[in-house]
């Protein structure tokens, strides 16, 4: 556990930040926590960042030139320090550079940074990634925030009242996951009832992933009305995961995914990783906001 940053809008909207992984481990709305307790008997994590890949590496690791790297399950950044570089009364910026650390698992220059701001029911959260190398760098990033479940009475079962609700209809389909988290070329299908996908614990062997999805924001439906909605700028591919027996449910945006099944080639031909050329900057946003969504 790093340095905990707390900030605070006007309407008393709470977050706090922890410097490692610079990840949310609290978001307060009404006095009310909305941000999974990482309790390790289910989950030990809140909502962290996920970079420079997201999702498994075949074998564990990734392949630049000739050289092979381990490389962790969704990446290193969410697992160290970052640095705060500016910080008020509803906001903090941080910021994870490359380092020796960083280069055993990933050869590149880079600077990843993240600021949180508080707004009335909301938490902004900004990504900025730039490539401080001569080469062109290759980059997943993803947010895996999880929120209690239930959140607005109810329960986790089946026909609970639970539901996720995307912008737009959702193809009902998602991979099939294989061994080591690789996906497979098959796909399962998903009861999507048009936009709304109706909760059901054990609908989650695996997570289900929305490759390019329609939607930029999905919402987290209470039996109340009550709704915790995802909102995303330049994340083309969501998920929605949990475990079948933990009381949490994780919405999920990525600009990338794991390695497919069988793929062993250059990190930079990884399916869906980005490229940004030297001296580039790329701009990332989530927004989480509590709300009431309408009946009508």
């Amino acid at each position: 556990m790093g340095e905990r940053i707390t900030i605070t809008a006007g309407d008393g909207t709470q977050a706090v930040i922890d410097a490692d992984g610079a990840e949310p481990v609290s978001w307060q709305v009404g006095g009310r926590e909305y941000l999974w307790s990482g309790d390790p008997a289910h989950w030990n994590r809140h909502a962290p960042w996920l970079f420079p890949v997201v999702g498994a590496s075949t074998d564990g690791t990734v392949h630049v030139g000739d050289a092979a790297y381990p490389m962790p399950q969704h990446g290193f950044a969410r697992d160290l320090p970052f640095t705060v570089i500016e910080r008020s009364g509803d906001s903090v910026a941080l910021r994870l550079a490359d380092s020796a650390e960083t280069r055993v698992h990933y050869p590149y220059a880079f600077r990843l940074d993240i600021t949180a701001r508080v707004g009335p029911g909301r938490l902004d959260l900004e990504i900025w990634i730039e490539n401080t190398d001569t080469v062109p760098l290759p980059y997943g990033l993803g947010f895996h925030p999880a929120f209690p479940w239930p959140f607005a009475g109810g329960t986790r079962a089946a026909g609970g009242g639970y539901a996720v609700r995307f912008e737009h209809p959702e193809r009902p389909f998602a991979p099939e996951v294989g061994a080591g988290g690789l996906l497979l070329r098959d796909e399962r299908p998903i009861p999507l009832e048009g936009d709304t996908l109706p909760l059901d614990p054990d609908l989650f062997t695996e997570a289900l992933v929305f490759r390019d999805a329609a939607s930029r924001w999905m919402r987290f439906t209470g039996p109340d009305g009550a709704a915790i909605r995802l909102a995303v700028s330049d994340f083309p591919h969501l998920a929605v995961w949990t475990k079948p027996t933990a009381p949490f449910l994780s919405l999920e945006c990525w600009t990338g995914h794991a390695d497919w099944a069988g793929f062993a080639g250059d990190l930079t031909d990884r399916d869906s990783q980005r490229l940004l050329a030297p001296g580039g900057r790329a701009r990332h946003g989530v927004t989480l906001s509590f709300e009431r969504e309408s009946r009508a």
